[in-house]
Parts: structure tokens; C-alpha cells; sequence
């Protein structure tokens, strides 16, 4: 019998990762279906958009939602990458096996990921901000746009790096031991 399903913390970790990463892989696949939805349907929703914003040229506003919903999908898979890397650190805390190399690996490709998820936020609030200038004073749109790289994700960064070290470090004085006996 594994760790994981006598430990609460991790089952609900477990259970909670599944879901953020259903979430997700719906998320992608709305997104990409529907930026080329846009494409095809560009007159009808040209049409459409004309009627409530009123002296704003559609088309480049229906090709900034489609950018921005290709970009939500690179996100959305970006992160069920990063939560897909971590259910497998959980599944080896379960199994009572944390300290392997793998598990160093994978904190190394989450850091990256962590970078990618903040390079793809500043087009996609690019996007944003030029999409609530345009419709400034139309009284249509009031879009919080908040750019930028974020501390936060630059601190998680840094932390996975480390933790990857960690982990490392930790694998290699096990088989050090392992070795000895």
C-alpha cells in the first residue's frame, strides 16, 4: 500500500492537480477552437461587433481576440505541463521515494515553465491594453489590464531552482550512501 492514499494532504493534492489539469486541457482546446472560429466566421462577428462598437475598426479587434486566445491557449499548456510535472512529484512522495533524480528534472523544467508562463502574460496584456485603448470612451470595455513580469512567478522561479537543487543534491548523497553499504 502507497503512502499517497493514507496521507490526506496528498490525495488532496493528487485530486486537486487532476482537476486544475481537466481545467485546463478544457481551456486549451476552447481556446484553440475558437480563434479559428474568428477566422471563419470573421464577417458575421465583424457585423456583430460593429453594432455595439460603434467607430472601432473590427477586424483588428477580432484578430487581437484571436491572438490573445492563442496565447491563452500556449498558457493553459504551459501550465498543464508544470502541474503535470508536479502530480509526478507527488506520486513519488506517495510512494515514499522523493529524492530522485527525475524529481530534480522535473523542478528544473517547472522553473523554466514558470519563466514561460511570465514571457507569454506580456503580449497577451499588450493585447489587452491596446484592445481597452481602442475602445476607450465607448463605454464598452473596462478591462483591468495588469502587465509586467510578476515578482511573485520570478520568486517561484528562483524557488523551483533551488528545490531542484535540493532534490539533486539529495539524490546524490542517497546513492553516496547507498554505495557505502
Amino acid at each position: 500500500m502507497n503512502t499517497i492514499t493514507r496521507d490526506p494532504l496528498l490525495a488532496i493534492a493528487k485530486g486537486v492537480l487532476w482537476f486544475l489539469m481537466a481545467v485546463l486541457a478544457l481551456g486549451m482546446a476552447a481556446s484553440l477552437l475558437a480563434a479559428p472560429l474568428l477566422a471563419i466566421f470573421h464577417g458575421p462577428a465583424s457585423t456583430a461587433l460593429a453594432e455595439h462598437l460603434d467607430g472601432v475598426p473590427t477586424g483588428p479587434f477580432l484578430w487581437a481576440i484571436a491572438g490573445i486566445l492563442l496565447l491563452a491557449a500556449l498558457l493553459c499548456a504551459l501550465l498543464l505541463r508544470l502541474f503535470q510535472l508536479l502530480k509526478r512529484i507527488v506520486d513519488t512522495v506517495g510512494e515514499g521515494d522523493p529524492f530522485v533524480p527525475d524529481n530534480a528534472s522535473r523542478l528544473t523544467q517547472m522553473a523554466w515553465l514558470t519563466l514561460a508562463v511570465q514571457l507569454v502574460g506580456l503580449p497577451m496584456s499588450g493585447i489587452g491594453a491596446w484592445i481597452n485603448a481602442l475602445t476607450k470612451g465607448q463605454g464598452h470595455t473596462d478591462l483591468e489590464v495588469i502587465g509586467g513580469v510578476d515578482g511573485n512567478g520570478l520568486l517561484l522561479m528562483l524557488i523551483l531552482f533551488i528545490l531542484a537543487r535540493v532534490f539533486r543534491k539529495g539524490a546524490q548523497m542517497r546513492a553516496d550512501l547507498e554505495g557505502m553499504v
